[in-house]
């Protein structure tokens, strides 16, 4: 229900009565962390040998500090336009809690975790084939959203770079829906390469190519630096465990894809090597290059817990790097809790893969490390914790993490 409700419902759609709390993919992440508190004051029997989470571990720090921010921030005064973005930013918060612990704690079982792999790789897929038929019709087949009664729903367009549209899929952003996408891909990848992580299934053994191809193609037709960075590390990443007999297919498949793409698209090809070959001249390069410069004078301000998680808004500056913005809005202490989730994600799941004798589980550990790490590149080219989608989907693939260590030490056990 969250996958869904996080990637087909259109990140832009809110329940009017509620405002900017009103997103679906918000409220069902609340509803989450409850369900996950009654579970465990229920509980009497773990059922699982006991592990040690760093993920859950590193994120309650995060929280602490984004608390004492807040509070900081709010016995020193705020703009009276400040306080509300402030409170919904720790409500989406304890929204990404939910995601995580439920992620971490409610998924035991192997067969489960791979459910939740494929129906991340289905859902990337269909966007990605939502995204392309954006692309083919220059419109955002999203307008009926904005009829339903009691919704309200931002106006989102296809813009143009180049001549070459560039689709937001359900997101916000482009880069939002690349990120999304990016993230997704070495899961499908993985799926691909075990017949969809089910290692005695010969029949449809290629079916999951189809979703890694449309991803693959959303990236290359995207006309964004950095959608075509983030295709490009979770294919690096991927690369070193695929079997030798997948390895050619993949790097042949890839540039027959591109090949396809350029030949099938005017301009496409102008555009994407303008895009690199340009780069100093580009107004968005500009506008990071200028915000590295400006950061230090407002993490000046309040350089150790920062001046208030989502109290910095776009009229002060807008800063197309999420580790930056969080550096501002939690100082010091912020960015080492925040990087800290990402560095116990991705151990926890290289742990998983070497601690298991489990192919599937060595395979998914090293699957969602390479997703985080995907992230973690991404999130310095735009703010990906302001956007539902992206930020959702980095603390649902943490959590899994998680629980792929959990699983991965029961098995060892």
């Amino acid at each position: 229900m969250y996958l869904f409700l996080l990637l087909a419902i259109p990140s832009s759609v809110t329940i009017t009565a509620l405002g900017s709390l009103g997103r679906p993919s918000m409220i069902w992440g609340i509803l989450m962390v409850l369900w996950w508190v009654i579970a465990k004051l229920q509980s009497r029997d773990a059922g699982l040998y006991p592990v040690r989470q760093p993920v859950r571990f590193t994120f309650i720090v995060f929280i602490i500090v984004a608390l004492i921010s807040f509070a900081v921030a709010m016995f020193r005064g705020q703009p009276a336009d400040q306080i509300s973005p402030a409170f919904t930013a720790l409500v989406r918060m304890l929204s990404w809690s939910g995601v995580l612990l439920i992620s971490i704690d409610g998924i035991g079982a192997k067969g489960d975790l791979e459910r939740i792999v494929r129906r991340i790789g289905i859902g990337a897929g269909l966007l990605a084939a939502f995204g392309i038929a954006q692309f083919v019709t220059k419109t955002s087949l999203l307008d009926f959203f904005s009829s339903i009664p009691g919704i309200t729903m931002s106006f989102v367009e296809v813009a143009e770079r180049g001549g070459v549209s560039r689709v937001p899929g359900t997101a916000i952003h482009p880069l939002e829906y690349a990120t999304v996408l990016n993230a997704a891909l070495p899961l499908v990848i993985a799926a691909a390469v075990s017949h969809g992580l089910r290692w005695n299934l010969r029949k449809g053994k290629y079916g999951w190519w189809i979703p890694a191809a449309l991803i693959s193609l959303s990236a290359l037709i995207g006309v964004s630096r950095s959608a075509i960075i983030g295709f490009g590390v979770a294919a690096l990443t991927m690369i070193p465990v695929l079997p030798r007999r997948h390895r050619a297919l993949v790097i042949v498949g890839g540039l027959a894809l591109a090949f396809v793409a350029v030949a099938a698209i005017p301009g496409l090809l102008a555009t994407t090597v303008n895009l690199f070959a340009g780069a100093s001249n580009d107004p968005s390069t500009q506008s990071r290059t200028g915000g590295l410069a400006r950061a230090p004078e407002f993490i000046s301000a309040s350089p150790l817990v920062g001046v208030g998680f989502g109290t910095f808004l776009p009229r002060y500056y807008i800063f197309d790097n999420a580790w930056v913005l969080v550096a501002i809005e939690l100082g010091v202490l912020g960015v080492v809790a925040f990087g800290s989730i990402f560095l116990a994600a991705i151990w926890s799941g290289i742990t998983a893969r070497y601690r298991s004798n489990d192919p599937g589980i060595s395979l998914l550990g090293y699957a969602l490390a390479a997703s985080v790490v995907n992230i973690a590149v991404l999130f310095a080219f735009f703010d990906g914790l302001s956007f539902p989608q992206s930020g959702g989907m980095f603390f649902l693939i943490a959590g899994l993490c998680g629980a792929t260590l959990k699983i991965g030490r029961a098995q060892e056990a």
